[in-house]
């Protein structure tokens, strides 16, 4: 079993944060975290530095980039500021995430038979012959291609996009002229 600790609500860390286990973070951390295991930042934790670990949960805030080898969560109520770079990442509804996510390594997606069926109601055996599998895209295969036809001719038909921005701005208004100290605006006569 692999060491864990805790940095509870009420404790503040400053300084880089590294080890082979997993980690809890609940309270402040100033510092870079690099550990072997897993990172939980708890809904009461702040992390002001990078974190760097093999699978990261974030329930409170990050300010900084996150690297994950193996996957990265981003639960409801979590802010991070900051790159998130993994395999599998997960955003949840609510969570906030600043900055740009990257999914690396991650190789095109392989159907399962079991997760399939599960999902579409159908039993294993019937999800894994390929027969059932490849009738309903080619049944909706053409229907997509027609149903886009006429939005890519409307789209063709579009002057550049510069051009109609350009054109349509208005004016700007007029400058009104600043009066100096001491003087009294006079309404023209028209």
């Amino acid at each position: 079993m692999a060491d864990s600790a805790i940095i509870s609500s009420s404790s503040f860390v400053r300084g880089k944060i590294t080890g082979s286990g997993d980690i809890e973070i609940a309270g402040r951390v100033e510092g870079d975290v690099a550990v072997t295991g897993d990172v939980t930042v708890s809904e009461s934790g702040l992390v002001a530095a990078n974190v760097t670990a093999a699978r990261v949960v974030v329930r409170g805030a990050v300010k900084g980039d996150i690297t994950a080898s193996e996957a990265l969560v981003v639960e409801a109520g979590a802010k991070i500021v900051g790159d998130l770079r993994a395999p599998r990442i997960a955003i949840q509804p609510g969570g906030l995430v600043r900055g740009h996510v990257q999914t690396s390594g991650a190789g095109p997606a392989k159907p399962r038979a079991a997760s399939a069926a599960s999902g579409l109601g159908v039993s294993a055996s019937k999800a894994s012959s390929p027969q059932a599998v490849a009738k309903k895209p080619a049944a909706r295969e053409p229907e997509r291609a027609g149903a886009r036809e006429p939005e890519r001719a409307a789209a063709n038909n579009k002057p550049p996009r510069g051009a109609t921005l350009a054109g349509a701005r208005p004016a700007p208004p007029p400058v009104v002229p600043v009066l100096k100290k001491g003087t009294k605006a006079v309404a023209k006569k028209r």
